[in-house]
């Protein structure tokens, strides 16, 4: 489980990239790249990391359901995600 600090900050960083998207690309469109500098760090896309919603854990990350392998067996193994279930043969 990783800690709370992590994952705040992680929601700081989405908030921040959303908030400064469209005047990144008019930036970057203009070719303004020393404005581009001025912009906060953490407003870059780059800084993102997948991280699972639940646990935050950020390795073994199933893009398709946004959460970790670890979380994912779980919850299909409960039947708490539609459409999957556990193959045998």
């Amino acid at each position: 489980m990783a800690k709370e600090s992590m994952k705040a900050r992680q929601a700081k960083r989405v908030k921040l990239v959303a908030k400064y998207a469209a005047k990144r690309a008019e930036l970057k469109k203009a070719g303004d790249y020393e404005a581009l500098q001025k912009l906060p760090h953490n407003a870059s896309p780059v800084r993102l990391h997948n991280i699972c919603k639940m646990s935050g854990r950020p390795k073994g990350y199933m893009r398709q359901f946004g959460i970790s392998r670890i979380d994912f067996r779980e919850m299909a193994s409960a039947g708490l995600i539609p459409g999957v279930k556990k193959a045998s043969w």
